[in-house]
């Protein structure tokens, strides 16, 4: 129950003190017993917010044919370990996979299907769409080792992080406690400056700066994963391109915007992506045998996938005008800079031997 957590939180501020964004974010949404995403299908107009796969059938079966490309360019290792983190319903990887039998069967026969999810309800949904095909698992860390083509689609935004407060020359924690008249949670700053390591960047008195090492970290094991073994990962998201200042900590409950520290456990907690650290992340633990394509948008990334002409096919075989909208409307939510278009963007993490992958051809590697 959702309160469980509430004063598993309020208890565990009293014994320790404040607590970092960080922690209240990761209790929030991972918490074994009472967190958000182990206990509910949040997606749907039933849930809390709906993501690409949900929009449009093309947005999979783009991603399944982008996979199946960078395995032919990694010398179609067979079998390949065929990667989704935070899968969802299963939405993406079955559209993906129903591409990949008519277009890339080869493709489809070597692949190994490997989850990583954590919450029961939802791999109950990835079970329904995938069947016994796929193998679940908690981490990363625990996939097996060999070539892997991976997929993180809205993942890396729901990972925790870290908000520091500029005060003078040093950035210092923002923490969240409890109001002692009303016991709500609330924030507060630490006295100490922080230990974290902090990208240089020009910031003012009071501005906020998001960190993530938990997502630097997977950043780095799929780096590591790739230059050992081969293939390639792409990462879509929402977020900025280059490092930047900024409070991006926001809850969506109901398809609203919601108080980010009011109901934990019963809303989606997450922050924008710093697409440069997971660049720079990347990159470091690659040690030269992994090239970082990106960002692009995602608008400008899908339109280099072919997403116009696979919806002018899907339009002209829609049965009447309102299922020709809604299959037009879809890919405009997806492309247009004013909806996903340019906020969400795309990165490709590739073995160093292999050629550009596709829709990062004239964006090289940075």
């Amino acid at each position: 129950m959702p309160g469980g957590l509430t004063a598993y939180l309020r208890s565990l501020i009293a014994a320790e003190g404040p607590i970092p964004v960080s922690r209240f974010m990761a209790e929030a949404l991972g918490h074994p017993e009472h967190g958000y995403y182990r206990t509910r299908d949040p997606l749907g107009a039933a849930g809390d917010f709906v993501t690409a796969p949900e929009i449009s059938q093309v947005f999979g079966e783009l991603i399944g044919a982008w996979c199946a490309v960078v395995w032919e360019q990694a010398g179609r290792p067979d079998p390949v370990h065929l990667v989704e983190l935070g899968p969802g319903r299963g939405t993406l990887m079955a559209d993906a996979l129903r591409a990949l039998a008519m277009v890339a069967p080869a493709f489809d026969a070597a692949a190994a299907l490997h989850l990583v999810e954590t919450g029961p309800t939802l791999r109950a949904a990835q079970a329904a769409a995938l069947g016994a095909r796929p193998r679940w698992h908690e981490t990363i860390e625990a996939l097996p080792a060999g070539p892997m083509i991976l997929v993180a689609n809205e993942f890396f935004d729901a990972l925790p992080v870290h908000q520091l407060v500029r005060r003078g020359a040093a950035w210092h924690e923002r923490l969240v406690g409890c109001d002692r008249a009303s016991a709500a949670f609330c924030f507060e700053v630490s006295d100490r400056p922080s230990t974290l390591e902090t990208p240089r960047i020009d910031a003012a008195a009071g501005d906020i700066l998001e960190v993530g090492p938990a997502r630097e970290a997977v950043a780095a094991e799929i780096a590591r994963r790739i230059a050992a073994h081969g293939g390639g990962a792409l990462i879509v998201d929402y977020g900025h391109g280059a490092s930047a200042v900024g409070d991006t900590l926001q809850a969506m409950r109901g398809h609203g915007y919601a108080a980010a520290l009011e109901a934990p456990g019963e809303a989606d907690l997450t922050a924008h992506v710093d697409f440069a650290a997971l660049a720079r992340a990347a990159g470091d633990a690659g040690a030269g045998g992994v090239a970082v394509f990106g960002p692009a948008t995602q608008g400008g990334f899908l339109r280099a996938l072919g997403i116009e002409a696979r919806t002018g096919a899907l339009a002209a075989a829609a049965p009447d005008a309102k299922a020709r909208e809604a299959v037009a409307g879809g890919a405009s939510r997806l492309t247009d800079p004013w909806q996903m278009g340019s906020l969400f963007k795309a990165l490709a993490l590739i073995h160093a031997s292999q050629p550009p992958p596709p829709g990062f051809e004239a964006n090289g590697a940075p």
